[in-house]
């Protein structure tokens, strides 16, 4: 994305940019945050920045903010998760498993047999080319019906980043919030076992969380606030060792999607480092920024709960993952809201949690 000089503007409130992180069905836990952070009134959120879920949750935000401020991004958060339970569920996210939805509830047991883990593998043999070959994919539809998005475009109240991995040259794409569609939020949502890529104009796309998740960058070099909130959905510590087959996939894959925000995280501890050292100038109009970052991470939170759940729409369990985003977001405003625009309340040294 191009990189030209701005000049920041001073916020009205307390000013955040959101990071947010994807996770499948583990997005209702940001939804929870972002409820929690909506009710107070002094809050300004001027940009957001997402992958996968993240960027549903983004989207729904800024449809929100155009309907009627905060109160109509509650009530559309809201409306787009409900709608991802009685559009079928598991279909929303994908599920890698064949008979996931044969074996809920309560009998987890079965996923560290061999049977289980046969099964598994054989449902991975087949692309989502040969399983689904008219491509069929409901979230198209849910977005559709909940976000507008040539509204979004001309409209939004917020700044949006949206990644996407260009799958034939290894890179991460950013779409903005002018030229968003349905299809830019599928593709950064687009899980390469289970759907097919995304193309827009003419280049294939997947998740965006492969390579940023989410991605920090854009946010340095725009009139953004100087205040970033991150929320992870991908634990970064776990206490026990993984051990059977599905933890051991199961923490990769957090491995994994959690990379390329530790790596950006490094960049930016590196050039705060610079500036104190007075080896960089932070000026208003120049390339290097004093950012304060923030963090509501998943570690805590959403460690009881394991990969497959990232699939899981059922209303109980997505109430439940909103609650414990309330919860976290009052916890960190009350431990850190005076924070914003002060300095930062992680120790970028020390890293997550």
């Amino acid at each position: 994305m191009p990189i030209p000089p701005f000049t920041r503007k001073k916020p009205t409130g307390r000013a955040l940019s959101l990071a947010l992180q994807g996770g499948g069905a583990h997005g209702a836990f940001e939804w929870g945050v972002l409820d929690r952070l909506l009710e107070e009134e002094d809050l300004e959120i001027r940009a957001v920045t997402a992958a996968s879920a993240g960027a549903m949750n983004a989207v729904c935000l800024a449809q929100g903010m155009i309907d009627d401020g905060k109160a109509g991004a509650k009530a559309r958060l809201d409306s787009f998760w409900r709608q991802v339970n009685r559009s079928g569920g598991r279909n929303v996210f994908g599920d890698t498993s064949i008979w996931t939805s044969a074996f809920s509830g309560g009998v987890d047991w079965w996923k560290n047999t061999p049977g289980w883990r046969m099964a598994e593998t054989l449902a991975l043999s087949f692309s989502p080319y040969e399983f689904n070959p008219f491509n069929l994919n409901p979230l198209h539809d849910l977005l559709e019906a909940e976000v507008q998005f040539d509204q979004l475009r001309e409209r939004s109240p917020i700044k949006l980043y949206i990644s996407a991995t260009a799958i034939r040259t290894s890179k991460s794409k950013i779409f903005r919030e002018t030229e968003l569609t349905s299809r830019h939020i599928m593709a950064s949502a687009c899980l390469p076992q289970l759907f097919q890529a995304v193309e827009i104009d003419g280049e294939p796309y997947w998740d965006g969380g492969f390579l940023a998740n989410p991605p920090l960058w854009p946010l340095f070099y725009d009139d953004t606030p100087d205040d970033i909130l991150i929320i992870t959905l991908n634990p970064f510590v776990r206490d026990e060792t993984p051990k059977s087959p599905g933890e051991i996939m199961d923490r990769l894959n957090e491995i994994t999607f959690n990379a390329s925000l530790a790596s950006e995280l490094r960049a930016i501890g590196f050039v705060q480092k610079l500036l104190d050292e007075g080896l960089l100038k932070d000026t208003a109009r120049g390339r290097y920024r004093r950012m304060l970052v923030h963090a509501i991470t998943a570690d805590k939170p959403l460690a009881d709960l394991s990969l497959s759940t990232k699939f899981n729409t059922e209303w109980s369990f997505l109430s439940d993952l909103k609650e414990r985003g309330r919860a976290a977001a009052d916890a960190w405003l009350t431990d850190c809201g005076t924070c914003i625009g002060v300095k930062s309340s992680i120790d970028l040294k020390v890293g997550f949690p």
